[in-house]
């Protein structure tokens, strides 16, 4: 008989870590299928728009029993996030209990809302051994930081996108430091990304090769407000050039009107949430990241595995790693409008030699994050258990 790995990672907004998640639950019925089968745990309906490719991928979904009463929860934004949290944990915490006590997996993998799976595993006696896969360093209040440390004692592993995350981990001192290892997300699968990024290019008014991008929630964490600010004067002075940016997000009117302000309606392109971002991506100028944290940084890499000039802040936790310190790519000072200009200016007088030599040395660190690398690690942390 198998062993079985569950995944728990209700999210209140699509975040990349959704991604992570169906590709390493897919990574072990591809790799590990001798040994091993995934769950996905479907706790409110989250997983619906996904449940297509997540059965392509022979991924087994367990669905909790979905409520009407999220639709009445305040729109998108830190308060509906919150309680949703609280929803969570208050709605779910039986079905979760019973499922561990009833049909155990030998692994539970636990990401974002993981109060409630990390309570459960500390009050509670269940077979299954707890890891707790980190996406990006938490936010300790002192509450929480209590929390973790009391909790933390009795998770089996902690996991970190990031060699800096283990790092900042390691310092907080709030869990026991053979604990924490580096177990990179599975971002790169090559079979999808060549598919997708060969699909017909369907907006007109964005000529080929003309553009810049950006991809993100639009959110405070991901600063397009400065990266509107800083790129305004370059596109006003070359009208043929093009700005777009791809997500959805609670911060869309504002920067709308923002745009509206500077008279760039024709420029920057707010073009919405885009299940396929390949086929905008392969065709970009450059990839411009501005956020103000990121861990790894998924679209970083996306870029670079289709040979995309990266330009990116300097954020913890990922794209300094990732860019080998600007090395493979064109690294500022994290929300500083005088050097992002220094660093674009230095994008567009780069030489040809020179911008190959960085494009091949960021390529080379997406083989660390493909499917089959996180395959690899994963099964050497599965022989310890």
């Amino acid at each position: 008989m198998k062993n079985k790995i569950y995944y728990w990672s209700p999210f209140v907004s699509e975040v990349a870590t959704v991604k992570s998640v169906i590709n390493s639950a897919y990574s072990v019925n591809r790799y590990l299928n001798k040994k091993y089968e995934s769950y996905i745990i479907d706790v409110f309906g989250e997983f619906e728009k996904f449940e297509s490719e997540i059965k392509s991928k022979n991924i087994k979904i367990i669905k909790f029993k979905k409520s009407n009463i999220i639709n009445f929860f305040p729109k998108p934004g830190f308060l509906r996030s919150r309680i949703l949290y609280i929803f969570i944990f208050l709605r779910y915490f039986f079905p979760l209990l019973f499922l561990l006590k009833k049909n155990p997996p030998k692994i539970l993998m636990i990401h974002l809302v993981t109060s409630l799976p990390l309570f459960i595993n500390f009050f509670f006696k269940i077979k299954t051994k707890v890891i707790l896969r980190v996406s990006g360093l938490p936010k300790l209040n002192i509450l929480r930081r209590f929390f973790w440390k009391l909790v933390l004692n009795k998770v089996h592993l902690i996991t970190t996108p990031t060699e800096a995350t283990l790092n900042d981990l390691t310092n907080q001192k709030i869990a026991e430091r053979k604990k924490i290892l580096v177990l990179r997300d599975p971002i790169i699968v090559s079979k999808d990304i060549i598919l997708k990024k060969n699909s017909n290019f369907t907006d007109g008014e964005i000529p080929l090769n003309e553009y810049f991008i950006s991809i993100g929630r639009l959110s405070k964490q991901k600063n397009f407000f400065f990266l509107i600010k800083n790129m305004k004067d370059y596109l006003i002075r070359n009208d043929t050039k093009k700005l777009i940016i791809i997500g959805e997000g609670e911060d869309k009117k504002k920067l709308l009107n923002l745009i509206d302000e500077y008279k760039l309606e024709k420029q920057i392109f707010l073009l919405g949430f885009k299940k396929n971002i390949f086929k905008y991506l392969k065709n970009a100028k450059a990839f411009i990241l501005t956020s103000f944290w990121e861990d790894p940084g998924f679209v970083i890499l996306e870029a670079a595995y289709l040979n995309i000039p990266i330009i990116s802040s300097d954020c913890p936790n990922g794209p300094k790693e990732i860019l080998d310190d600007g090395k493979g790519g064109f690294l500022f000072k994290n929300n500083n409008e005088g050097d992002f200009k220094e660093k674009f200016n230095d994008f567009l007088n780069i030489g040809k030699l020179e911008m190959l030599e960085k494009k091949i040395m960021v390529k080379k660190k997406t083989k660390k994050f493909s499917l089959f690398q996180h395959s690899l690690d994963l099964q050497k942390i599965l022989n310890n258990f």
